[in-house]
């Protein structure tokens, strides 16, 4: 079985009605990923999935908008008859078990062995889960962050999280049949270091990278998706779509 996406959330940074922050189930080979855990996605997760047949978790960083959820499936695992047959591998950063201890007023993350399997992610990172194989590379943002590249069955998906422009991010995507690329902001502020892409900026790293299509997602207050999409279609010049809730793309 060849890649598919399923599009669970999209908005940043809060969610709204109708439109969770970000979050993607991605299957292939047989296994199931779910992809950041933004807040409302684990309710949209279970429109496509039993959340307890879920293979791993994937988290690109620790801001709220993309991983806050892990609270509502921790909840649900634990507690709500979604018991997993084992506990299940999530992938993230190092920090990830102490924010989830501080939430539920526990010293360290041992209370969670029952239901989360918690693997550090770092830069190279590359790991399968099934037949999927998850590559993955430290991108630019203001927190430790990083960005995922799948393959199954010579197909190939990459996904930026929330990265600024930076080399890792092109060489992820490099040659990828599709790539869910952030356009979070209108305008890099002078003197910043970029933290966020424009869809300008998501349009040219499509581009440089060779990717067959681009869907632009994470779109931020200041933009509309269908602006970003158009904008970023301009530079990118290939195929450009905009991710929104509920889609299924099969590569």
């Amino acid at each position: 079985m060849s890649l598919a996406l399923t599009v669970l959330g999209t908005a940043s940074p809060h969610p709204g009605p109708g439109r969770p922050c970000s979050g993607y189930l991605l299957s292939g080979g047989g296994a199931e990923v779910w992809v950041d855990a933004g807040p409302g996605s684990f309710a949209e997760l279970q429109r496509h999935t039993d959340p307890a047949r879920l293979d791993a978790i994937w988290i690109s960083h620790l801001h709220a908008d993309h991983c806050a959820d892990l609270l509502s499936a921790m909840y649900g695992l634990a507690y709500g008859g979604l018991t997993p047959s084992a506990p299940l591998p999530v992938y993230g950063p190092p920090e990830l078990g102490q924010r989830l201890a501080g939430f539920f007023g526990q010293r360290d993350s041992g209370f969670l062995s029952g239901v989360f399997d918690l693997r550090t992610l770092y830069d190279g990172h590359d790991t399968r889960v099934g037949e999927l194989r998850l590559r993955t590379r430290a991108v630019v943002h203001d927190t430790e962050a990083y960005g995922l590249r799948a393959e199954c069955d010579g197909s190939v998906l990459a996904y930026s999280g929330d990265s600024g422009p930076c080399p890792a991010l092109t060489e992820l995507a490099a040659g990828a049949d599709l790539f869910l690329c952030e356009a979070d902001i209108d305008r890099h502020r002078g003197g910043e270091r970029p933290v966020h892409l424009t869809p300008e900026d998501a349009g040219a790293v499509a581009k440089e990278a060779g990717v067959r299509e681009l869907l632009v997602t994470h779109v931020g207050p200041t933009l509309t998706p269908e602006s970003a999409t158009e904008r970023a279609a301009v530079v990118f010049g290939g195929r450009t779509s905009t991710a929104r809730e509920g889609d299924i793309v099969s590569l």
